[in-house]
């Protein structure tokens, strides 16, 4: 089975995103806004399990995380995916860097950009002409995510909660 891990924002900015993901985003209908923080994975029953005992401790080892998104951003001309910047902050990188040890050694394909997608699988020109609507919006937002979830892909491509795991020793 296929796995995952993300950070959920709040409601708000899950709202203003999306306003767009519906447009713009074909996996709109499949997982709501996220910040990913391990790319999908297999992993069989049994090693699910021991995935989550370590993700409990990770989580415990972990602090909140400040998000911090102040622009709009693009991947293009890599690909045309348009969305919210994330800026990196500690806390949120050694998150990041422990789901990448233990069971889940594998190293990311891609360096870790920590981000919102707004839209994905644009055309050229569309993903020229939405970037630069979109990139007028003034976009400041902070707020303190507690927690990050593991996720697992369903036979129709959407994912959902297979845990969620509080972060910090206060939420034990």
């Amino acid at each position: 089975m296929k796995y995952g891990i993300a950070l959920f924002p709040s409601k708000k900015i899950q709202d203003l995103v999306n306003s767009y993901r519906k447009r713009y985003d074909p996996n709109y209908a499949l997982i709501p806004p996220h910040v990913t923080l391990k790319t999908a994975f297999d992993a069989s029953a049994d090693d699910i399990v021991t995935i989550a005992n370590e993700l409990r401790i990770t989580a415990q080892d972990s602090n909140p995380i400040k998000i911090s998104i102040k622009k709009v951003s693009s991947f293009s001309p890599v690909n045309n995916v348009i969305y919210l910047k994330v800026e990196p902050n500690d806390d949120l990188l050694d998150l990041h860097s422990k789901l990448h040890k233990g069971s889940l050694r594998l190293e990311p394909e891609y360096s870790f950009v920590p981000h919102i997608t707004l839209g994905q699988k644009l055309s050229d020109d569309e993903h020229s002409d939405v970037l630069g609507s979109i990139k007028m919006l003034d976009v400041q937002h902070e707020e303190v995510v507690d927690r990050f979830h593991l996720l697992y892909q369903l036979e129709n491509g959407s994912w959902t909660v297979y845990e969620t795991f509080l972060l910090g020793k206060d939420n034990e």
